[in-house]
């Protein structure tokens, strides 16, 4: 499954998401603090974390005894980069364009 599957299928989840928004507040949480945030059991957890990981969106370090996971915002910029940033270009340059023309007739 190429890269932009992989994220975009790992963002179509909504606790997923979440699990991304618990690791953009404060990165570098164990499976137990994130497990505590979220109505399912552990091992339900652990699954989303190996999909978010496969995606490349969580990079999990094992410190000690315990594995932490930070978020990785890359995927998601190049998500933007491939697939919004293209199709907005056009349009927010005729707004500018438009902005320009009827702010330049004013004195």
């Amino acid at each position: 499954m190429p890269d932009d599957d992989l994220v975009f299928k790992a963002l179509a989840d909504p606790t997923r998401r979440f699990l991304l928004d618990l690791l953009f507040e404060r990165d570098g949480r164990t499976l137990t603090e994130l497990e505590t945030r979220v109505d399912m059991s552990r091992f339900g957890v652990m699954k989303h974390l190996k999909l978010l990981e496969e995606a490349g969106l969580v990079v999990a370090r094992k410190e000690g005894r315990e594995k932490l996971h930070f978020l990785n915002p890359v995927p998601i910029r190049e998500i933007h980069d491939r697939w919004i940033d293209k199709y907005t270009e056009r349009r927010v340059t005729a707004l500018l364009d438009l902005k320009n023309e009827l702010e330049g007739d004013k004195p």
